[in-house]
């Protein structure tokens, strides 16, 4: 597959040999947004797509969001099994007995859906969560989930205790900007503040009405708070709403899924490059920060998960 775009060929295959790296430690990344519709379901898959379509590693994606969740939608429907018929399975030594309960994209990103039923989705569990987590990790090395979009959901605790690494997506809109904002104010509110500042925000391009807020000025923002910044052009085929395919998306949107798939990947590498650290997407780790990879500490016993305020405002345009 050609991820093309305006980047040379020798910049493509070294962004392609640096996805391909083995890696240390559990991939367990967790995609987040407090406001919909900003594309977070298309990033987990496209992210998933060009993670799997380069590695030789089994790729899933989860679908975590208690309010009838769109992940499953986004590829071909292989089963109708979900999340809960996983648990629900007594039987899950060998990987096909898990597989039977996924479908798989052209991509090879294997995707566990959501319950479908409202009223059962929303008892979806920490604890429940953690099953699935612990269950999946015998059998897939990179395991993605795609939050829903409120951080106290129960199983959104058992999200952060589990996850080794945040994607948060953002639009370029205001509202969006904001909430993205709000999202890494909480997270240093409530103990995560080393994980905030590891965090990869990914600005996703759409076509709308609302006041946007300058793209460069937005990546210099969160640059400032976060380990990198990574921007998806808008996409027509991404925008429909359908499967996602990466042989359908333009050029420059595939270079950028693979960009975004390098990053996410470095610091789980064995042996990062020198050159990791720095350049526009990187900086320095802070002083003393333990190696990308080890698991997320949760909040303090008796610290109350709390829904985040109201952001502050982000640079004005």
């Amino acid at each position: 597959m050609a991820f093309g775009g305006t980047r040379k060929k020798d910049e493509i295959a070294q962004l392609a040999d640096r996805v391909r790296q083995p890696i240390r430690n559990d991939f367990r990344v967790a995609v987040l947004s407090l406001k919909g519709g900003v594309g977070k379901t298309t990033v987990t898959v496209g992210l998933g797509s060009a993670l799997a379509s380069l590695r030789g590693d089994r790729v899933i994606a989860v679908d975590a969001n208690p309010d009838l969740g769109t992940l499953a939608r986004r590829i071909p429907a292989q089963t109708a099994s979900t999340v809960r018929d996983l648990l629900q399975d007594e039987h899950l030594e060998r990987y096909m007995d898990v597989r039977k309960h996924t479908s798989q994209a052209p991509s090879r990103l294997e995707v566990l859906a959501s319950e479908r039923d409202p009223a059962i989705s929303e008892a979806f569990t920490e604890d429940e969560y953690l099953q699935v987590i612990e269950i999946l990790e015998n059998h897939y090395n990179m395991i993605l989930t795609d939050c829903g979009t409120g951080l106290v959901q129960s199983a959104m605790a058992g999200v952060m205790k589990s996850a080794t690494a945040l994607v948060l997506v953002t639009s370029p809109a205001l509202d969006g900007a904001q909430s993205a904002v709000a999202t890494l104010d909480w997270l240093v509110a409530h103990g995560y503040e080393q994980i905030a500042r590891e965090t990869v925000v990914v600005i996703a391009a759409s076509k709308t009405r609302n006041a946007p807020v300058d793209v460069n000025m937005l990546r210099e923002y969160f640059l400032g708070r976060t380990r990198a910044v990574q921007i998806i052009p808008y996409d027509e085929h991404l925008a429909i709403g359908g499967f996602i395919d990466l042989n359908e998306m333009k050029p420059a949107t595939r270079s950028a899924f693979l960009e975004l798939a390098a990053t996410m990947v470095q610091p789980f590498a064995i042996q990062p490059p020198p050159a990791y650290y720095g350049g526009p997407f990187g900086g320095m780790p802070p002083q003393g920060a333990p190696m990308p990879g080890a698991p997320m500490q949760a909040q303090p016993q008796g610290v109350p998960m709390q829904a985040p305020q109201q952001g502050p405002q982000v640079p004005q345009v």
